[in-house]
């Protein structure tokens, strides 16, 4: 049987990227919890929503009612906080969290710790306990427990520094870093052994999230970096730590996180599943990794999905223009179409076509079986005759045929930019 892993909280970057990583896994099963509402309801299969904040005193007990009453194996923490909680009281909670030691979650949530954990070597940036141990401006202040950008600055006066850490007491003082910014991701097995180490860099950033990246070789001062991180702390699966370079060209530790980053969807990619192979170390099973050899850069921006109350068994389409656009197979229609055969619902192809109809699917590699009826009408017929079916909708890019489709039948009418709407992302 599959077991079953709960991604919590299901909204955030991290949890979207678990998402996609483990929905198409024959081992497991993935189940999204949202204290509020978000964007998990439109990706996740099987979705939870409502529970208790973490710091509301019956999260532990409600928590522990979801997972009973889902047969929950696995929480797969998806935000720094929630890892640190669940992690010190895991003894608390009927299934399995998927992190690292507690003493290693403890130590990189906050970033002070973390150098000072490091001190000795020598990737560590220089950082000040206070105001009067800064020698040369400008420098940079960042809160000690928090993550991306937030609330992070540079500061060029003694002045400006005063009145940030007046705002802010919980600001550490580091040395600028003016090159650019890298993240490494990493996995180590259940023996303690870094088995993954890939460098990205970080050439656009939005709100402390990657979102333009490409692959990179990793030099051997990284790797070594990597390296003394792996022995000093004990991780379990997927990890990452963050550079940046200094004004002289060196590498400089910026944090490190014992979790899946979103932007590593773009190893998985490559053949290197972060949050299914952390799952197989947590379980001490044995990791093995086939890896894709070439350049790959990720983009990412905004999207939408959505959310319909149209209630419909049938599907009347179109061919020309609507199905083969410009002598191309429309690839968001024919997925919709397909996703219908999965949903049960009926497929008409209802159409003007010159030629045979079976000629062009074939010649278009597009099975007639796809369908469950093809209609071929004359050019001088109308298409609302041929419509029988009340719970219908109709897709054509005439929109002449839609009005006419609308005011007969009144059915939904849908051309080939509305599609969209209709597509459902929960695998």
């Amino acid at each position: 049987m599959k077991k079953r892993v709960l991604v919590f909280p299901a909204g955030s970057e991290i949890a979207l990227e678990i998402n996609n990583a483990l929905k198409y896994s024959t081992h497991f099963e993935v189940y999204g919890l949202s204290s509020v509402p978000c964007h998990a309801a439109y990706v996740y299969s099987n979705y939870i929503e409502g529970i208790p904040f973490y710091t509301e005193s019956n999260f532990c007990e409600e928590l522990n009612r979801i997972i009973d009453e889902n047969q929950i194996d696995f929480i797969y923490p998806a935000y720094d906080d929630i890892q640190l909680y669940l992690t010190e009281n895991k003894d608390r909670f009927h299934a399995q969290i998927v992190t690292s030691e507690l003493d290693t979650v403890r130590i990189c949530r906050s970033k002070e710790t973390t150098y000072r954990y490091f001190n000795m070597l020598e990737f560590i940036p220089e950082f000040y306990s206070s105001i009067d141990g800064v020698t040369s401006f400008p420098v940079f202040v960042k809160p000690d427990v928090g993550q991306g950008s937030q609330g992070a600055m540079i500061v060029d006066t003694k002045e400006e520094l005063e009145l940030a850490l007046k705002k802010n007491p919980d600001l550490i003082i580091c040395e600028y870093l003016p090159g650019d910014e890298f993240t490494i991701d990493c996995l180590t097995d259940n023996k303690g052994e870094l088995r993954v180490c890939r460098m990205r860099d970080r050439k656009r950033i939005r709100n402390g999230i990657s979102v333009s990246s490409q692959r990179l070789a990793v030099p051997d001062d990284i790797l070594h970096m990597a390296q003394e991180i792996n022995r000093r702390l004990k991780f379990c699966g997927a990890w990452f730590f963050q550079i940046k370079k200094n004004d002289k060209g060196e590498y400089r530790l910026m944090e490190i996180a014992p979790r899946i980053a979103g932007t590593m969807g773009m190893s998985r990619n490559t053949g290197v599943n972060f949050p299914l192979l952390t799952l197989f170390c947590l379980m001490e099973l044995p990791v093995d990794i086939i890896e894709n050899e070439y350049h790959i850069e990720v983009d990412r921006a905004l999207i939408s999905r959505y959310h319909t109350d149209l209630d419909y068994d049938t599907i009347y389409v179109d061919l020309d223009d609507t199905l083969i656009v410009n002598g191309r197979i429309n690839t968001v229609l024919i997925q919709y179409l397909y996703q219908t055969v999965n949903q049960g619902k009926r497929r008409i192809l209802l159409t003007k076509h010159s030629r045979e109809v079976s000629d062009t699917l074939l010649e278009n590699r597009i099975s007639e079986s796809l369908f469950d009826e093809v209609i071929r009408i004359d050019r001088d017929k109308e298409k609302r005759d041929y419509i029988h079916y009340k719970k219908s909708i109709f897709i054509d890019d005439s929109f002449s045929e839609r009005k006419k489709i609308s005011q007969a039948c009144n059915i939904p009418v849908f051309d080939c930019s509305e599609v969209e709407a209709l597509l459902d992302w929960r695998v």
